[in-house]
């Protein structure tokens, strides 16, 4: 009766750990969303701006090759920054905790945005490039280091939902960027460096709001070795004193890392007990990446509009497409600890992978058969609606989960990078797919949705309800059956079953 208790009790949503991850999700996912689309519909009056400056400094014009090229340096500094943000995220998580780790983020989005905002006055293009790298750092450094601080934040039984959150208020940010970039709003020649300011407002309500809340518990007591700390911060989280049982089972995972010490990204590559997890990251982040969802954002106002939706209204149309994408990331939050990681994951991707083949159906016939243009509309909000469920909110969660405490910054960085290495390429190499293939473009992203699948089917174990140590205990098994010979001392890393069963 008592463990019934427990675990009823271990399930509460309290007024701490919400507004914890409402604080950490606003002030830092939100801004990975928002700087997505942010330059999207303001993009014509910002290479304007880019050739007028560039004329009172020289007296003449940028060549097109030229404009070209300072606006695509300023389109894809921002992956390039999440690449730097996502390398240093180990080094400041273990310094600073999470929580640290997020305030002082902040900087690298308040910098920006006054940089940013005040850009047109201060008549300096190079400070938009340089702010689109620095926030690019806070987009980093956020998408790694949020779904772990929550991970570790949540009760097991809900871990799945607060860790879909992130994503969702990625989506939110998406769609924010989309409403504020509308013509009639702020994409206009006065209103676009309020538009690219405006980024800079949720990381000071963050910086103000965040220090009122608690660090996590698993770094307190793990790393910091201060068990009075992590008692009260579970005792704040949970909302009643008896967090017993959670403070063994976080020294349960403390007693496992203690013989494997702490893990760079080095020893991560090097051990065979971790083999499969790290396989699996970084399948699951270039999945996610290489699966088309950027290029299906970058197709889909050309659709729409070969579907017949006049120029005025393409922009509706793509902030409609945006807020499917909100709606069908809340359901992912409510539905993660009802059907599981691996079945939405799965889900998600055959939805992808199907879309993905219709649509280069569609676009080939697009000029055949007067009712294939609507077609492609339907495929591309199908596409939204699968990534929004599976491969967009779960993999950043199921890295905070087959990782213990020791390994898992290094592995946060080592998915991070993948994730904006594969952005970044994405975002480099589609157009010139786009002008090789024309329709069949998004052949090569079914076949990357249809691998993806398969190898979670193969692999990916369910992990919902289950604690950090049943987790890995679950990858011990998988990656001591895939060796010969498996390294005992390695798998020294993990507390004997019996430990488990207690």
């Amino acid at each position: 009766m008592e463990q019934q208790h427990e675990s009823k009790k271990e399930g509460r949503l309290t007024l701490v750990l919400a507004l914890a991850t409402l604080i950490a999700a606003f002030g830092s996912s939100f801004q990975y969303g928002y700087n997505v689309a942010a330059v999207n519909s303001p993009a014509e009056f910002m290479k304007e701006f880019y050739n007028e400056t560039y004329y009172d400094r020289n007296s003449n014009y940028l060549s097109d090759f030229s404009l070209t090229l300072l606006w695509s340096l300023s389109v894809s500094m921002f992956p390039f920054g999440g690449f730097i943000g996502s390398l240093m995220v180990g080094p400041l998580v273990n310094l600073l905790g999470r929580k640290g780790t997020l305030l002082l983020n902040n900087v690298f989005s308040i910098v920006p945005a006054i940089l940013m905002g005040t850009s047109e006055v201060a008549g300096s293009f190079e400070m938009i490039i340089v702010s689109r790298f620095l926030v690019g750092i806070c987009a980093g450094l956020s998408s790694n280091v949020v779904p772990m601080y929550l991970g570790e934040l949540a009760p097991k039984n809900l871990r799945g939902a607060l860790g879909v959150v992130p994503q969702l208020f990625i989506t939110i940010g998406i769609l924010v960027a989309q409403i504020f970039g509308l013509r009639s709003i702020l994409a206009t020649t006065d209103g676009w460096p309020i538009l690219l300011g405006m980024t800079g407002i949720p990381a000071a309500i963050q910086l103000l709001l965040l220090p009122f809340f608690p660090e996590s518990p698993r770094f307190l007591l793990v790393q910091k070795k201060d068990q009075e700390a992590a008692r009260t911060a579970l005792q704040l989280l949970r909302g009643w004193d008896d967090v017993d049982v959670e403070m063994e089972e976080i020294r349960q995972e403390d007693e496992a890392e203690k013989a494997a010490g702490f893990i760079s990204v080095v020893k991560l590559f090097r051990m065979r007990s971790l083999w499969w997890q790290v396989i699996s990251i970084i399948i699951l982040m270039a999945g996610q990446q290489l699966s088309g969802v950027n290029a299906i954002y970058y197709y889909a106002d050309q659709i729409y509009r070969s579907a017949g939706v006049n120029e005025d209204d393409v922009q509706f149309v793509t902030v409609g497409t945006g807020a499917v994408n909100v709606v069908m990331t809340v359901c992912a939050v409510f539905v993660v600890e009802l059907l599981g990681r691996r079945f939405l994951l799965l889900l998600g991707f055959l939805t992808c992978f199907t879309s993905c083949c219709v649509l280069t159906a569609a676009l080939a016939l697009q000029n055949t058969i007067s009712w294939m243009p609507y077609l492609s509309i339907a495929c591309i909000v199908i596409y939204v609606i699968g990534h929004a469920l599976g491969p967009s909110p779960i993999p950043a969660l199921i890295i905070t989960e087959i990782f213990l405490q020791s390994s898992r910054s290094s592995a946060f960085m080592v998915g991070g990078s993948v994730h904006w290495l594969s952005n970044f390429t994405v975002g480099l190499v589609f157009p010139f797919i786009q002008e090789g293939l024309g329709a069949y473009s998004f052949i090569i992203f079914a076949v990357i949705c249809l691998l993806t699948t398969i190898y979670i089917f193969m692999i990916i174990p369910e992990t919902k309800g289950k604690t950090f140590i049943e987790i890995n205990q679950i990858f011990a098994k998988i990656n001591k059956e895939s060796e010969v010979h498996p390294d005992k001392e390695e798998l020294k890393e993990l507390p004997p079953p019996s430990t488990l069963e207690q």
